[in-house]
């Protein structure tokens, strides 16, 4: 990959997941104050046990709105390649190209929720494989009149390279403990085949651990020692220049960030955004 700095750096942008965590009206009302404040795209997770199905959740975001929207992200083993892709696709054509289809394998323990859920526990390389499907369905179904961007978070080595052929954006899933050196080490290996923008979700801000991003036992003391990505201080000033040394050493653009911490990084967003 090249050197990031050998570059011209894209402009940041930033997203925002919003988890139905309350009554529906407050989860609404929400919604419309996040998008006054600077934030790109609202997301959704892909937990069938935990939250409503992301395709009519985001489309009444979009229509409350008029902001990008996404799946953050959307786990291959859960349905089947071509119902995905329609979904997708359907989204992206009722919103004007609005919508962005995050796509990945599964969390850490996808394999006990598929259990529950009584559908086959599929091996990585096969679930890597029906990402692969979803994606050529979509580029199908979209033909020459719409590009609906992928967003495709990414791991190991196979997963880099189908990134690297496949998606608009990768974003990075970074493990426990793992500092900065290392995910720099990690990302500057990769090689894609055009230029793509790079994406980093940060699930921890100052001492909060946003839901659905990261596991409740996530240890913020922990993270800071290790220097790690995942997580962020929470004075403004301090964010704002974490996340210009994030874009100009490693080439991290767009950043997704819980709406629990929303509030907090609403000033650094509304001055970065688009820079």
């Amino acid at each position: 990959m090249t050197e990031p700095s050998a570059v011209t750096p894209r402009t940041f942008r930033f997203g925002v997941t919003v988890p139905l965590t309350s009554d529906v009206p407050a989860w609404r009302d929400r919604v419309r104050r996040l998008a006054g404040t600077g934030y790109s795209t609202l997301l959704m997770p892909d937990v069938p046990s935990w939250q409503p199905a992301p395709g009519p959740t985001l489309a009444v975001v979009a229509e409350l709105t008029g902001l990008r929207v996404g799946t953050w992200v959307s786990a291959s083993p859960l349905r089947p390649a071509w119902t995905l892709a329609s979904e997708a696709h359907s989204l992206s054509m009722l919103t004007g190209g609005r919508f962005e289809l995050g796509i990945g394998t599964g969390r850490p323990g996808i394999e006990d929720e598929l259990r529950e859920l009584g559908m086959p526990v599929e091996s990585p390389v096969a679930r890597l494989a029906r990402v692969r499907e979803t994606v050529t369905r979509l580029r199908d179904l979209d033909g020459r009149d719409l590009h609906t961007r992928v967003v495709m978070a990414v791991r190991g080595p196979r997963a880099l390279a189908l990134a690297g052929e496949i998606a608009d954006t990768v974003t990075f899933a970074l493990m426990p403990g793992e500092d900065r050196a290392e995910i720099t080490e990690l990302v500057r290996a990769f090689d894609p085949a055009g230029d793509r923008e790079l994406s980093q979700h940060v699930a921890v801000i100052g001492d909060r651990v946003a839901p659905f991003m990261a596991p409740p036992d996530t240890d913020p003391v922990a993270l800071r020692a290790a220097d790690s990505l995942a997580i962020l201080p929470d004075d403004p000033v301090a964010a704002g220049e974490e996340l210009q040394r994030r874009r100009e050493e490693i080439g991290f653009s767009y950043f997704v960030f819980g709406a629990d911490v929303a509030d907090t990084l609403a000033p650094v967003v509304a001055e970065l955004a688009g820079r």
